[in-house]
């Protein structure tokens, strides 16, 4: 156990389990630092209420008396504050890319996920969050939340394709940080916990290989990703007709050393020329 507990007004959904992608980053982000969480409970509605007036969106942390807003504000806080912790982000040059991969999860997943799952996200929210959450996002969705959710086993093999750039980083190394973590596992953790926090129906194979990465950071901390709350995420099956959930044979694709001469080049060579 840390020496220090950082208050943390939580997000939740009727399970018990964090629903924002923010704040489940910002979880791990605090661990990060050697520092436990005093978790404040509660879901989308009376966040006012709850943080004395001094936000109405989460994350929201409270360090000795110091509130601190926004999950990047969080981060900078927390590296600026507590330096002889491992940092979270290493060198700006890794806030730059974080930030490129970022947008790209929401735009290939997260986005795409949301309309798949929306009707879903409504049901496992506490009764009196019910009506906001519907009327809320049926404004930023554009549509009511079953007409947008319906038919969404002919999306999810599609979206789970999109993630093989994810695949591809991850396929020589433990975590996003390398050889150990830091704040790009934890953004791009959140939101597949946020995924688990409400899916009623699993979005990636069983034998997907972003799971090794998944269970990996959902361990440390003694845990802090393995919610008994959270549903099963791994498990979607491909039908007849599907893309494939994700490139079974990857070869040897992206940014990987690979010609290390002419004999490591030929076969490829022979393929593109049409060589017996």
């Amino acid at each position: 156990m840390a020496d220090k507990s950082v208050t943390l007004y939580d997000l939740q959904v009727s399970t018990g389990a964090t629903i924002s992608p923010f704040v489940w980053a910002t979880k791990f982000a605090v661990r990060h630092k050697g520092l436990d969480l005093d978790i404040v409970d509660g879901g989308f509605t009376g966040i006012m209420d709850r943080t004395g007036g001094k936000t109405e969106r989460l994350p929201a942390i409270v360090d000795d008396g110091t509130w601190v807003l926004d999950s990047w504000g969080i981060v900078e806080y927390l590296d600026a504050t507590y330096t002889d912790a491992p940092p979270l982000i290493p060198h700006e040059s890794v806030a730059v890319m974080l930030k490129a991969l970022d947008a790209w999860f929401w735009g290939a997943a997260v986005g795409p996920w949301m309309r798949s799952y929306c009707a879903d996200y409504r049901d496992v929210c506490f009764e009196h969050d019910k009506d906001y959450v519907t009327s809320s996002r049926e404004v930023m969705l554009g549509g009511k939340l079953e007409d947008l959710q319906a038919g969404r086993e002919d999306r999810l093999p599609a979206i789970s394709a999109a993630l093989e750039p994810l695949r591809l980083a991850l396929r020589e190394a433990d975590f996003l940080g390398g050889s150990s973590p830091n704040y790009a596992d934890y953004r791009i953790i959140g939101g597949f916990l946020w995924l688990a926090s409400l899916a009623q129906t699993p979005a990636l194979a069983t034998d997907d290989p972003l799971r090794g990465w998944y269970q990996r950071v959902c361990d440390l901390y003694g845990g802090l990703g393995n919610h008994p709350g959270l549903f099963p995420i791994f498990g979607l099956e491909q039908r007849e007709g599907d893309p494939e959930l994700f490139i079974r044979d990857a070869g040897i694709g992206g940014i990987y050393k690979r010609n290390t001469g002419p004999a490591s080049t030929q076969a490829e060579t022979k393929m593109i020329r049409k060589q017996d």
